[in-house]
């Protein structure tokens, strides 16, 4: 599981830019432009490297984010339960839900080892909004490539991300069970509580860092 999180994380980290956002850019083309630049910030990053969570938070921060669609994804892993939530909670959800997911994410950053990266060939219409963009994780020591996808839609502010596949397992599939469990257990406010609960250990824990 550690490894599977830290692929998924590496490559959703290395994808994206907030560079190229306002460009009219093809998904495929976006993700193959824009992971050498970040590759490389990570390979010469001693610190980055050494686990130094805040440095990883600010490299997610200013690559990453403005290319996931969080109320989206928080929508969906929430699913049949985000009718129960009220307008202000579904924000609050999606930004714990955001910040978990930077966390956890800055975290494995961290474990990249010159992993090497396929992207295929995406074949797309003018008209189409919905892509899936198909990529491979290959590692030195692993004989078998680790397939990643990635689902985005397309908005007035180019491309977002909203769900990511990773040997077939939806993350967005992952926490909806979570989430669900939860919500039955002690309603909508429960899940905000526990999610604010592990992003303040996680906040905590990066403190002493």
């Amino acid at each position: 599981m550690k490894l599977v999180t830290g692929i998924l994380i590496l490559a959703s980290s290395i994808a994206f830019s907030a560079k190229l956002g306002a460009q009219e850019i093809a998904p495929d083309t976006l993700i193959r432009n824009v992971s050498n630049e970040v590759l490389d910030i990570v390979r010469k990053d001693k610190d980055i490297q050494a686990g130094h969570t805040s440095k990883a938070i600010d490299l997610i921060e200013s690559k990453v984010l403005p290319h996931f669609n969080f109320m989206r994804m928080t929508q969906l892993a929430v699913g049949k339960d985000w009718r129960q939530a009220n307008s202000e909670q579904q924000k609050t959800l999606a930004n714990e839900f955001h910040t978990l997911l930077v966390r956890t994410y800055s975290k494995a950053l961290s474990e990249y080892r010159n992993e090497k990266i396929t992207i295929k060939a995406l074949t797309l219409k003018p008209e189409d909004t919905d892509a899936r963009v198909r990529t491979e994780i290959s590692q030195a020591n692993s004989g078998k490539p680790i397939g990643l996808d990635y689902y985005m839609e397309k908005s007035a502010s180019g491309w977002k991300v909203y769900d990511i596949e990773i040997g077939g397992v939806s993350l967005i599939t992952n926490y909806r069970e979570t989430f669900g469990s939860e919500i039955r257990r002690s309603g909508v406010d429960g899940l905000i509580k526990l999610l604010q609960s592990k992003n303040q250990s996680a906040e905590g824990a990066t403190a002493k860092k």
